[in-house]
Order: structure tokens, then sequence, then C-alpha cells
């Protein structure tokens, strides 16, 4: 199931996602202070490639104060507006029977933009 899914994730809208998330996060990569943003851009990228059969968890030590302090400083930057569109493309999908499969995957990506300090993808 999580290749036929991950196939149709692709071909319909998939790939944009990865190539909006992977521009975005070389972009930010450009930048010293940037760098941390820009390798958890591209981790969200790989995600939103192929969710399905992927799943976001938390690391056995979460990184403490640092972790907080850049998932407060990721939130203002942008998270709340990645996580507030794949609530709002999981609401659209979620209309249909058909499309609550990727809706979960959507969800499953807001979760992960919204706070990615401290969170991996296996």
């Amino acid at each position: 199931m999580s290749i036929i899914g991950n196939i149709i994730w692709i071909v319909f809208g998939g790939f944009f996602i990865f190539l909006e998330y992977i521009i975005s996060g070389i972009l930010m990569c450009c930048t010293i202070v940037g760098i941390p943003f820009g390798v958890k851009i591209i981790q969200l990228s790989i995600l939103g490639l192929a969710p399905f059969g992927q799943k976001v968890e938390y690391n056995e030590h979460r990184g403490g104060c640092l972790s907080i302090f850049l998932n407060v400083i990721w939130i203002f930057i942008g998270g709340i507006w990645i996580a507030l569109s794949h609530l709002l493309l999981a609401l659209l999908f979620a209309i249909t029977i058909i499309g609550i499969p990727f809706a979960t995957q959507h969800i499953k990506l807001a979760g992960f933009a919204l706070t990615p300090f401290g969170k991996s993808i296996r």
C-alpha cells in the first residue's frame, strides 16, 4: 500500500511539495544562521516526497532548551504557515473517502512542520 500511495501522492502534488521544500531548504542553508532550519526543511521535503510508510518520532533526547528555542523561532519564521497549509489540504482531502489517507499524511506533515526540532523521520 505504501508504494502505491507514494506513487499516487507524487503524481497528484507530492512532487511540487518536494520541490518547494528542497529549494527553500537549500536557500536557508546559504546562510550560517539558517543551516539548522534548512536541514529540517530538507528533512520535511523528503517526508513530503514519500510520506506513506514513514513515521515521525521524537528523538530519545529531544535537545532540551535548544530544541524548544529553535521550535519557537521556527514557528515565527514560517512554520505556522506551513502547518496551516497542510491542515487546509487535509481538510480538502478529507471531504471524500478516497482522500482520507492523503489527509492523514497531510496531518503528519503539519505536525512535523509545526515543531520539527526534537523529531526525526523513520
